[in-house]
């Protein structure tokens, strides 16, 4: 492409002036940081992109993963035409635009054009229409950008066509890579202004990112150019000024302290003493700074089961469901869904009787050991076991009244023992009420082996 030496002049001041996060962008592969699952040595991705073979592909993530770094890496490298467009400022002449330059390029050079479609969900189904038979006769190579699912957002012809691949939130150790090249390197980074980071800074910047490496280089840039110099010199990027440039306060939360420990000790109390206003303020304390969905996802189910249990049947039902859901979601709005979850099981009735349970059988294994299992419980069906009377006298409950009978269901030596005893909160009551029926009412019906059923 020509370029006069005004064009020149205006990129190289851009260049130089455009925001932080838009100066580290890497130039080669090697230089990129994270997305290894799609971008390593030995990955599709990267043999296309080197050997200079890519075809149409979508990039799907979160915002500050990545998506345009890897089309400007591919910009470089290609021999093909590069062009982009943004899909919400396009509109059709862009499109036509691009398509005839395309062909021209074709046609007078036998190069091909990269189109890339950055917010490409924002294109109507007529825009994406469009682009179809150009893409489908490889007048267009197209690279799409997108932080919604592809397959919702975007033409299912156009994602036929292209191979999906999915940018996943970057790895602290990834954003503390950035941070550190983005106030130390002097080329593209902030290295001539002096500055040193605190590694308590770059560490809270790195989880409160939160997988995004743009939020980060917004907060360094900013506390680098508005920090005054201390008295040797070197502008200094302390935790405070950290989170002052991040907007967000300091929670002092380490994952390995006694803070970690308080603050989920207090969470699980909260949910257990039904106060679901504590439970949630401990929630957010909690995703404020930076905790696991996975980890909370798990406390919740553990509460549910444990201190609710069957006094709300339905309340690990709602806490496995919000596991999942977190998983596929993600951040932000996975907050919504553990605070529906939290919500829920802190409201809902309590009981701990199916923890005591097991917790009583358990204790009885360990002492007792493996008690003889009563004959008419044990397997008929193996070779001999008719021999040795196994299952001889089982009493079929389906075959009688409220399909109960009465029968030695304990070891022996057990006889009368109780392990689970419901409450009288919530739905256990029900239980309850419904196992004293069941032990009362009926009649004791002697082992007939005449009626017995395996």
């Amino acid at each position: 492409m020509d370029m006069n030496l005004f064009d020149y002049m205006r990129e190289n001041k851009m260049e130089k002036e455009s925001p932080l996060a838009a100066r580290l962008r890497p130039a080669t592969l090697d230089e990129v940081v994270g997305q290894q699952h799609i971008i390593g040595k030995d990955k599709l991705l990267y043999r296309a992109i080197k050997a200079d073979k890519l075809g149409s592909v979508i990039f799907y993530g979160p915002p500050g993963t990545g998506k345009t770094t890897l089309a400007r890496v591919i910009a470089n490298t290609t021999s093909a035409e590069f062009t982009q467009i943004n899909a919400t400022v396009a509109g059709k002449k862009d499109m036509e635009e691009v398509v005839a330059k395309a062909k021209d390029t074709y046609g007078m050079y036998g190069k091909k054009t990269i189109l890339f479609v950055d917010e490409i969900h924002r294109f109507n189904k007529g825009q994406q229409d469009y682009l179809l038979p150009f893409v489908e006769d490889g007048t267009l190579v197209l690279i799409g950008a997108t932080t919604e699912n592809p397959y919702f957002e975007v033409n299912s012809a156009l994602i036929s066509r292209s191979i999906v691949f999915e940018l996943k939130p970057l790895d602290k150790e990834d954003v503390l890579t950035l941070i550190h090249r983005a106030v130390y390197d002097e080329k593209k980074g902030m290295g001539a202004y002096e500055a040193v980071m605190d590694e308590d800074a770059a560490q809270f910047l790195a989880e409160i990112a939160g997988g995004d490496a743009r939020h980060a280089l917004n907060a360094i840039e900013l506390g680098v150019l508005t920090t005054q110099r201390s008295e040797d010199g070197k502008i200094h990027i302390t935790l405070e000024v950290a989170s002052e440039c991040i907007q967000k306060r300091v929670v002092r939360y380490d994952k390995t302290g006694d803070n970690h420990y308080d603050t989920v000790s207090a969470f699980i109390k909260s949910m257990r003493g039904s106060d679901p206003d504590a439970a949630v303020y401990y929630l957010a304390r909690m995703l404020y700074a930076g905790e696991s969905v996975t980890f909370i996802s798990r406390r919740i189910m553990i509460c549910a089961a444990e201190d609710v249990g069957l006094a709300d049947p339905n309340a690990l039902t709602v806490a496995v469901s919000a596991a999942q859901a977190v998983e596929r979601v993600g951040m932000p709005e996975a907050r919504i869904i553990l605070s529906e979850a939290v919500s829920y099981v802190a409201s809902a009735p309590k009981s701990n009787a199916a923890n005591n349970a097991i917790a009583e059988a358990y204790g009885e294994v360990e002492k007792s050991g493996n008690l003889p299992i009563p004959t008419h419980l044990q397997d008929a069906h193996y070779k001999g076991a008719a021999k040795l009377g196994h299952g001889v006298g089982y009493l079929y409950a389906h075959d009688y009244e409220k399909h109960y009978v009465e029968q030695q269901y304990l070891p022996y030596e057990l006889n009368g023992k109780e392990f689970y005893r419901p409450t009288d909160n919530g739905y256990e009551k029900k239980i309850k009420e419904h196992m004293k029926w069941l032990k009362d009412k009926p009649k004791k019906v002697e082992m007939d082996s005449d009626i017995s059923k395996e």
